[in-house]
């Protein structure tokens, strides 16, 4: 596949993001959704999360009204741990490629994480910027959002706050806890802009870690799925544990290793590591 037009590097320069078709082909497309949908049918005999990434927290992630009739499994944690076709999307797919076009030439694997709103399912995702959960030494870093399923509007899609990258860094502690959402009055203003991106199956949201964002519960009855990577070009350093860890974490997927570390200047606070099985649970606490 061809790389990223001029005019498509220029929107994502100017708004944060971009949704671009066919990112993975089908036949991997096609992988991603059957492997996913066995690990939902595996859920249903679960009645808390379960299974463990390196660090020893769960890798399936059940929301409050899960059961075996009404699978809600919102996250599995580092499936390039545990499925070669995950492994490719992420490492060795267009969607690579296109975040080489956004900060390469040379790119590094942060994580990787399914998120998913099963019909009728209650998840939400409050505003946030995702560089104040993984600050980097510089904020060439950027999250691919791989749809699995058809997005439509209904499907609670994701919703930007367009040029928010260009905006400070805004807390995601509240009153002392760490909430991993941005204040009420913050939210506000991010309500009033929102730009909800969707698109096909195979359809991937390039968004800069520093864009506001956020998504509504799916109201549709079919799902709406996303495999979440997250790039940072090769010279910009993690400052902060991993949410998300992986034995991966910090391969060279684009490129080379530079030896070197480029910085720039900004100021935030520390993020809290979720201590259990995903942020979700952090901004259940907001």
């Amino acid at each position: 596949m061809p790389g990223l037009t001029k005019e498509q590097i220029e929107t994502f320069q100017r708004d944060g993001a971009i949704v671009v078709k066919e990112a993975v082909t089908p036949t991997v497309l096609s992988a991603l959704k059957e492997e996913f949908s066995a690990w939902v049918n595996e859920s249903r005999a679960q009645t808390s999360a379960y299974g463990e990434i390196c660090d020893g927290r769960p890798r399936f992630d059940l929301d409050d009204d899960h059961t075996a009739d009404h699978p809600s499994l919102r996250r599995v944690a580092s499936p390039t741990d545990i499925s070669q076709v995950y492994s490719e999307a992420a490492f060795d797919s267009a969607m690579t490629d296109m975040a080489a076009d956004l900060v390469g030439p040379n790119v590094r694997f942060h994580h990787a994480k399914v998120n998913s709103k099963l019909p009728g399912t209650k998840t939400v995702v409050k505003w946030h910027q995702d560089f104040t959960f993984d600050p980097h030494s510089n904020d060439d870093t950027l999250t691919a959002l791989l749809f699995l399923d058809d997005v439509t509007l209904d499907h609670g899609p994701l919703m930007i706050a367009p040029g928010s990258h260009r905006d400070p860094l805004h807390s995601l502690w509240q009153d002392g806890v760490f909430a991993g959402a941005v204040d009420d009055d913050v939210a506000a203003s991010f309500d009033t802009e929102a730009r909800p991106c969707y698109g096909p199956a195979g359809s991937v949201c390039l968004m800069h870690s520093r864009v506001a964002h956020a998504s509504t519960a799916n109201n549709y009855d079919q799902p709406r799925t996303l495999y979440i990577v997250t790039y940072a070009a090769a010279d910009a350093v993690p400052l902060s544990p991993i949410a998300v860890p992986s034995p991966d974490a910090g391969r060279i997927v684009r490129g080379c290793e530079l030896g070197r570390i480029r910085s720039s200047g900004f100021t935030m606070e520390i993020p809290e590591v979720p201590k259990g099985a995903s942020f979700f649970v952090q901004q259940a606490q907001s």
